[in-house]
């Protein structure tokens, strides 16, 4: 009988360990077109009652595997971004079970009605920055990268100097995808005016970075994001532009046109990109100018006029690769390439009224100058990136080396007349610049989620630059060239620095927190090779950072930050080269500049989208250009110096209004107040300040038949910028039309920029001996056309954006 039962015990416990069987479930989901889907979400829902059993996500080739299922009923759930959700039949399972192949429907029409109805307006006001969507605004469709930021709210274009100004504040650390452009000021607006708005996806002003940024960038940062294209398959954008500088009194040949191609392709483990444009530009600038100098009784009155025309073709191209090694660690390596070769012509005819006991003298100088200035850029980056778990623990790497190569040869030919036009001299001068830079960077940086509400970020970044600048300049004596040793000079320039950055983010129910602390050690040396000069600085800066959002309620938001940030000087500003521009005028920079510190306050309120910030900042030795005139040889000197202090007072309102269904108005008002003084600047006291306001606002009107318009203006007051002051108020009205054809696929824009020709700038110059008055007009209304086809899958994940490791140093290459 015992036995029996031992038997019936055991055939009891069999069969409900074979009852208890577990299975594993294998499929594979699939889009419409049959390519695969990576990361769809599949969960198994027990039948009928859908609760849910288990939750895995697809590979990399959209296949999923389910293990330890028990064997019953169940229903199994699909669901991804971009792709309507979708359940299937029950299914029985007694066994393993590999299932046919499961297509679901992406989201493309519905995103396409949206993007319709809900097209992301020109100007975004977020948390923590202000995003311009360039690639959906007709008003910025056939323009420049830098005519795209002119018509962003707070950013002026100081065109007389070459500087990008956020709120009336130098300083602008300025990036493309994530990295900056190693260049002087000059040389960035001149790679941002041959970059064709049509390779633009969004620009992202932020004025307070948090720790985990680069320090440098005293007002902030500007970073412009480049098209990707998305998705499984190979898809791509081609575009062309053209545009027609309208200008009296200026050349006929204002002509531009450039073609963009963009490219994607991502198949299996394997993610593919690249982009490829050519752009030729001519734009025309003329410039106006009186001064006035007094020598021993001489007081002369200078009259100058300058009209410089400058044409050329820029190439620019990108490839990239990422590798999706396993679904937590991706392997990137990207290689990037641009140059343009610029060249100017430039007529200048000064007139010297000199009158000394009542008696006047008239005498002329007509000078013929141009230019050749090719530019070129490679970088090359290698950047690895692993996910640990799915709740945010993460590592990034990255190795980067860019090389640049800036070379200009200048030619000088100045002829002096007498008061009767007859010639009384001439004199011929060149000079030829030759910089090359070599930039190596590495970076890693670290996520730790220690909860859902809390996070620690830390990292490391190591950067090393040697740049090399061989500065030649001649006259032409007795039919030989001579070289004149007075200004030709050989200047290297090293700099090290190593920073370390940590910070910790907590979240309640109302309030947001996030300290970050970031500590950068530099050491630079700059040598004078020709003079035997050096100048050697080391030095350890720390740069704290904190933000503290309140979220009061749904819809009221109020959030306070501070940070500190420091603008190192550029390579050519502390270049010692004395710089030829006409028979009197030259530009010299200063080895002795000192970095400039900044401390920014701002609390901002924001009710829905609407928004109010106040701001505050202090610089501490201000790198600004001051000019120095030497009355007995009336010839001007722009230098670099730095000013002991500049504070900024500002208030930024931002204000949405949907006035109908097809008719959206954006509006930005900033007002500041810019305040500057120093003890002691070339020798005598300096104290000005200046209440000045920015109006933006924009106007998009959805129509029938595909058709859509915008209509923006902006308006920046008089103001003042160091020494420099600013006497008219400058702005212009722009305008653009747009019809979508194939499904949206094919996009043609017509715009036009400054319609009233009210972009020109006009200011003076009055302290210690110098008193100057300048009008610069440059080529600011201009009619453009565009024409775009996308082609292929659009719907679906795109390439990964790269930060590389070379973002703090990339933009100071001189100027």
């Amino acid at each position: 009988m015992k036995t029996l039962l031992t038997l019936v015990a055991c055939l009891i416990a069999c069969g409900a360990s074979f009852a208890q069987k577990l299975n594993t479930l294998t499929g594979k989901i699939v889009d419409e077109k049959t390519v695969p889907v990576s990361f769809a979400i599949v969960r198994v829902l027990n039948y009928p009652d859908t609760t849910v059993v288990k939750s895995v996500s697809t590979n990399i080739e959209g296949t999923f595997t389910i293990d330890q299922l028990k064997s019953g009923e169940y229903i199994l759930s699909i669901s991804i971004v971009g792709f309507k959700s979708k359940k299937t039949d029950h299914l029985s399972v007694n066994g393993d079970l590999k299932l046919p192949t499961i297509t679901i429907e992406s989201l493309s029409k519905q995103l396409q009605e949206v993007s319709i109805q809900g097209k992301k307006p020109f100007i975004e006001h977020q948390i923590d920055k202000t995003v311009l969507n360039v690639e959906n605004s007709i008003i910025a469709t056939g323009g420049t990268a830098l005519e795209v930021l002119e018509k962003a709210p707070g950013v002026q274009i100081d065109r007389q100097n070459d500087k990008i100004k956020l709120n009336n504040k130098s300083g602008v650390m300025v990036m493309i995808d994530g990295k900056s452009n190693f260049l002087s000021g000059a040389d960035v607006t001149t790679l941002l005016s041959n970059m064709s708005s049509d390779q633009i996806a969004t620009i992202e002003l932020i004025t307070n970075p948090s720790a985990k940024y680069d320090a440098a960038g005293n007002a902030g940062i500007i970073n412009i994001k480049l098209k990707r294209n998305k998705a499984y398959g190979t898809n791509g954008t081609v575009s062309l532009n053209t545009g027609q500088g309208i200008m009296p009194d200026s050349p006929s040949d204002l002509f531009r046109a450039g073609v963009n191609l963009n490219l994607n392709h991502r198949q299996g483990k394997w993610n593919i990109f690249g982009n490829g444009a050519v752009a030729r530009k001519a734009q025309f600038n003329n410039t106006f100018l009186t001064r006035t100098t007094l020598s021993e009784g001489l007081a002369s009155t200078l009259t100058q006029n300058f009209d410089r025309k400058n044409k050329g073709v820029g190439f620019q191209g990108k490839l990239g690769a990422d590798y999706y090694a396993s679904e937590k660690t991706v392997f990137g390596v990207m290689l990037d390439a641009n140059t343009v070769n610029t060249r100017l012509t430039n007529f200048s005819n000064t007139n010297i009224n000199a009158v000394q006991n009542g008696a006047s003298n008239l005498s002329y100088i007509l000078q013929d100058a141009n230019s050749s200035s090719p530019v070129g850029n490679l970088t090359a980056n290698f950047n690895i990136k692993h996910d640990f778990d799915k709740k945010g623990k993460g590592l990034t790497f990255d190795v980067d080396y860019s090389g640049f190569s800036n070379k200009k040869d200048e030619n000088f030919l100045a002829n002096y007349l007498n008061a009767g036009g007859s010639s009384t001299n001439k004199t011929s001068l060149r000079n030829n610049t030759d910089a090359e830079i070599n930039v190596y960077a590495a970076r890693t940086d670290f996520t730790l989620p220690i909860s859902k509400t809390m996070k620690i970020e830390t990292g490391l970044k190591s950067s090393y630059v040697v740049t090399k600048n061989d500065f030649i300049s001649e006259q032409l004596i007795g039919g030989v060239w001579q070289n004149d040793l007075g200004k030709s000079n050989n200047f290297v320039y090293k700099e090290n620095i190593n920073a370390i950055y940590g910070s910790f983010s907590k979240e309640w129910k109302v309030w947001q927190i996030q300290l970050g602390l970031r500590a950068e050690h530099t050491h630079s040396n700059g040598t004078s090779v020709t003079d035997q000069k050096e100048v050697d600085r080391n030095y350890l800066s720390v740069f704290p950072t904190v933000f503290v959002n309140q979220k009061i309620s749904e819809n009221h938001n109020i959030r306070y930050s501070y940070g500190r940030r420091v603008d190192r000087p550029n390579y050519q500003q502390l270049n010692p080269f004395v710089f030829y521009m006409d028979p009197l005028a030259v530009d010299q920079g200063n080895p002795y500049l000192k970095p400039q510190f900044t401390d920014n306050y701002q609390i901002s309120y924001s009710y829905k989208q609407a928004s109010l910030s106040l701001s505050y900042s202090n610089t501490r030795d201000m790198i600004t250009q001051i000019s120095k005139q030497d009355d007995a040889t009336r010839v001007i000197s722009v230098i670099r110096q730095n000013l002991g202090r500049f504070q900024n007072y500002s208030a930024d309102l931002y204000f949405p209004v949907k006035i109908a269904k097809w008719w959206n108005l954006q509006n930005n008002v900033s007002v500041y107040y810019s305040k500057f003084n120093d003890g002691n600047i070339e020798g005598a006291a300096y104290n000005a300040g200046k209440a000045a306001v920015n109006i933006f606002t924009s106007n998009s009107f959805t129509l029938p038949q595909n058709f859509s318009i915008e209509i923006s203006a902006w308006l920046n007051s008089p103001r003042v910028s160091g020494v420099e002051q600013t006497t008219i108020y400058q702005g212009a009205l722009n305008a653009g039309i747009q019809k979508t054809l194939m499904d949206k696929k094919l996009k043609l824009r017509l715009n036009m920029d400054d319609i009233l020709l009210t972009n020109h700038w006009e200011g003076k110059l009055v302290y210690q001996n110098i008193n100057m008055n300048v009008v610069n007009r440059y080529t600011s209304r201009r009619a453009n056309f565009s024409i775009s086809y996308n082609f292929g899958n659009q719907n679906v994940k795109s390439a990964r954006s790269r930060n590389t490791a070379t973002d703090d140093i990339k933009g100071r290459a001189g100027g």
